[in-house]
């Protein structure tokens, strides 16, 4: 039985300067630099979590902008789908961190790139950051990348074993289900 995937939300939050700069923050509890982010509370639509979870992460009120995409992983023998959504803050930080979040720091897209402890979530920036950027006017929009042809990836999947295939085909029904439900407004 394939168990739900934990849903949860955050920002790739910039603030404008002379360099547009990335937030990140430091965990307190495993040490490691990650995007602001965290999981829905009952009730809560994915968009409330991201502004709520990022003001909390970062201290800053931000302004939420379009969103940017899911980043899906394993963590804790569960699939984890995060939302992110482009935001802006403004000014200094206004509140204090919470209590599971050690420091934030603001960083060129390459220096959080670099910063990042999560292979999964720089490969994620590397793609969505350059249109973040972009979006809030601070770049030029990025050359589109060109996407797999539907045989290649056919051929992949191929090469997986009938239960990493089987698997495959779980985890897709069941985040499928979830983007339903949110969709329809029932979770």
């Amino acid at each position: 039985m394939v168990r739900a995937p934990v849903l949860a939300a955050g920002g790739i939050v910039l603030r404008r300067g002379d360099a547009p700069l990335i937030a990140i923050v430091r965990q307190r509890k495993r040490n490691e630099w990650v995007l602001p982010k965290g999981k829905l509370d009952d009730g809560e639509t994915p968009k409330q979590a991201a502004h709520r979870e990022v003001m909390e992460e970062t201290g800053h009120d931000v302004v939420m902008h379009e969103f940017l995409g899911t980043l899906v992983y394993q963590s804790g023998g569960r699939s984890k789908a995060v939302h992110f959504w482009r935001m802006e803050a403004e000014g200094g930080q206004v509140r204090k961190l919470m209590n599971d979040i050690k420091a934030v720091d603001w960083l060129p897209l390459d220096d959080a790139l670099a910063r990042l402890s999560r292979e999964y979530e720089r490969a994620f920036l590397t793609q969505v950051g350059p249109i973040a950027i972009a979006a809030a006017g601070l770049a030029p929009s990025p050359a589109p990348e060109p996407t797999p042809a539907a045989d290649e990836i056919d051929a992949a999947l191929q090469t997986l074993t009938p239960a990493e295939a089987a698997s495959v085909d779980e985890l897709r029904h069941g985040l499928l289900q979830k983007v339903r439900a949110w969709l329809r407004g029932e979770a």
